[in-house]
C-alpha cells in the first residue's frame, strides 16, 4: 500500500492506493533458479564498464551538485531545518472529468464525479485543485516547485496516477486495460500536459509511474508487443509513436522534453519485475546481475533510453513494520547473512550500468533502531546504513538518496526523533559524498 497526504493552503487531501507490489508481485527465489527464456530485445542493452563511479555526473553538473544528494518527503519546517537537496511529492488521486483539466476549481470542475469547489469536503481527487479555490488550477503545483525552489531544494514529483484515476485493479489490469483504454487515456495524458505546463523554466525532478513497469515486465512480453493506446489518445503529442506500452513511455518522455524542458525524468525500476525478488532474495547462488539485466533491457525498451535516471526502492514499509505482521524485511547489515546491503547494491549497480543511466533510490524508510518500535516509529537500519556508508552507494551509481514513508503508519521525517535531520546536518558538513573524485 502506498499512502501520502498532501495539503495545499486551507485544503487537506489524503490519498491512499490498494496493495504495495512489495508484499506481493515478487517472489523470493529460494532455490538458486534464474527466470529462463529473456526475451530478444535484452540483446540491446547498452553498456560502458568505463563509467565508474562518475555514470551520474551528467546528471549532477546539471543539476548543480557534485555530491550525492539527500532529500525527503516532509513537512515545510522539516525542510527549513537541515540542508535537503531534493523535496518529492506524490501526485496522484485522480484526473479531472471532461475533456480536458478545468478552467476553475471553484465551478463546473469535478474528478469522478465529485466537486473541486471548497464547498464540497474533503474535496474532489484532481491535484490541480489541491488549493484554495479561487487560485488557478494547477497552484499546488506551482507553488510546490517555487517553495522547494526558494529552501535551495530541488524539487522531486512522484507521479502515480494511472491507477487511482483508472479505478482498475492494481497489478496487471494496469497494463492490459487502463493504458489500452483511449478514452481514459486521452484524458491522463491531458492531465499530464497540464502538470507539465506548470513547470515553465523550474529544475523538477519527475519520478513516473511506481510499480507501472513492474507489471509490464513480468508477463515476460516485448513491451513493442503490448497494446496501449498511445496515438490513439494523444495525436497531439505523440500521434508518431506506436500504440504500444514500448510507445506510452516514448511518448512521456517526449512530452517532458516539449513542455518543460528543464525539468528531469526517471522511470521506476521494481526489484520484483523479473518475478523474482533481487532485494529480499535468501540464496547464495542467485544470479542477482542478471535480474537487473532483464529490468534494464526491458525499461529502455520501453522508452528509458531517452529518460535522465532510473528511480529505485528499498521498502514501502519499516523492517519493524513488517515484523509486527509477521514478515522479515530485514536487510542484513553486517553483510554476512541474505538478504544483505551489498546484495541489493551489486542489483543497483548491474541494473544502471545496463541501462547507462545513474538511480535515485527513492521513498527510503526512515525508521531507526531508537525508537518505541510502535506506530509511526518504527525500527529500520537503512537510514544509519546509507549515511555511514556513502562510498557504497556512489559505488552503486546513486545520484540521490530520499527518505519517505510510503504508507501510513510508518516512520517519517516529523515522527523519527530526528535522526534524519541530524544525519543530513552532518553529511552535508562533511562535505558529502563525491561521485567522481
Amino acid at each position: 500500500m502506498r499512502v501520502f497526504a498532501f495539503v495545499a493552503l486551507a485544503i487537506a487531501v489524503a490519498c491512499s492506493s490498494t496493495q504495495n507490489p512489495d508484499t506481493d508481485a515478487g517472489s523470493t527465489n529460494d532455490s538458486g533458479t534464474t527466470t529462463d527464456g529473456a526475451p530478444s530485445y535484452e540483446a540491446s542493452i547498452p553498456y560502458d564498464g568505463a563509467l565508474g563511479t562518475c555514470l551520474g555526473a551528467s546528471l549532477l553538473s546539471d543539476l548543480g551538485k557534485t555530491r550525492l544528494m539527500v532529500g525527503a518527503s516532509m513537512a515545510d519546517a522539516t525542510a527549513k531545518a537541515a540542508p535537503f537537496d531534493i523535496r518529492y511529492t506524490y501526485i496522484s488521486g485522480g484526473v479531472a472529468d471532461g475533456a480536458g483539466p478545468c478552467a476553475s476549481c471553484a465551478t463546473g470542475c469535478t474528478a469522478a464525479g465529485v466537486s473541486c469547489s471548497n464547498k464540497q469536503k474533503p474535496g474532489c481527487g484532481w491535484w490541480g485543485c489541491w488549493q484554495y479555490d479561487q487560485d488557478p488550477p494547477g497552484a499546488y503545483a506551482r507553488s510546490f516547485f517555487s517553495n522547494a525552489a526558494a529552501n535551495g531544494e530541488i524539487p522531486m514529483i512522484t507521479y502515480y496516477m494511472l491507477l487511482q484515476a483508472s479505478g482498475v485493479k492494481e497489478g496487471a489490469p494496469e497494463v492490459t486495460q487502463a493504458a489500452n483504454d483511449a478514452t481514459f487515456m486521452a484524458r491522463y495524458y491531458a492531465d499530464w500536459r497540464f502538470l507539465l505546463q506548470q513547470v515553465g523554466t523550474a529544475k523538477v525532478l519527475f519520478h513516473f509511474e511506481p510499480d507501472f513497469w513492474g507489471y509490464a515486465e513480468q508477463p515476460g512480453t516485448d513491451p513493442h508487443a503490448e497494446p496501449a493506446a498511445v496515438a490513439s489518445a494523444n495525436a497531439i503529442d505523440c500521434g508518431s509513436d506506436e500504440n504500444s506500452i514500448a510507445g506510452f513511455g516514448h511518448c512521456i518522455v517526449s512530452m517532458v522534453r516539449k513542455y518543460a524542458p528543464s525539468a528531469r525524468i526517471g522511470f521506476h525500476a521494481s526489484s520484483w519485475s523479473t518475478n523474482m525478488d533481487a532485494a529480499g532474495n535468501t540464496s547464495p547462488s542467485f544470479d542477482v546481475a542478471a535480474e537487473a539485466k532483464k529490468t534494464a533491457a526491458f525499461l529502455l525498451a520501453c522508452g528509458a533510453d531517452g529518460s535522465d535516471y532510473l528511480v529505485v526502492e528499498a521498502s514501502d514499509r519499516d523492517a519493524g513494520y513488517y515484523t509486527s505482521i509477521g514478515q522479515n524485511r530485514w536487510w542484513d547489515d553486517t553483510n554476512t547473512k541474505l538478504p544483505t546491503f551489498h546484495q541489493d547494491f551489486a542489483w543497483l549497480k548491474a541494473l544502471a550500468e545496463a541501462a547507462n543511466k545513474p538511480l535515485i533510490d527513492w521513498q527510503l524508510p526512515v525508521g531507526n533502531m531508537s525508537l518505541a518500535n510502535t506506530n509511526n516509529a518504527w525500527h529500520d537500519n537503512r537510514v544509519d546504513y546509507f549515511f555511514a556508508h556513502p562510498d557504497e552507494l556512489a559505488a552503486a551509481h546513486m545520484v540521490g538518496m530520499a527518505f519517505g514513508a510510503g504508507a501510513g503508519g510508518q516512520t517519517t521525517p516529523e515522527t523519527d526523533n530526528g535522526n534524519l535531520i541530524a544525519k543530513t546536518k552532518s553529511y552535508v558538513a562533511s562535505g558529502g559524498q563525491k561521485l567522481c573524485p
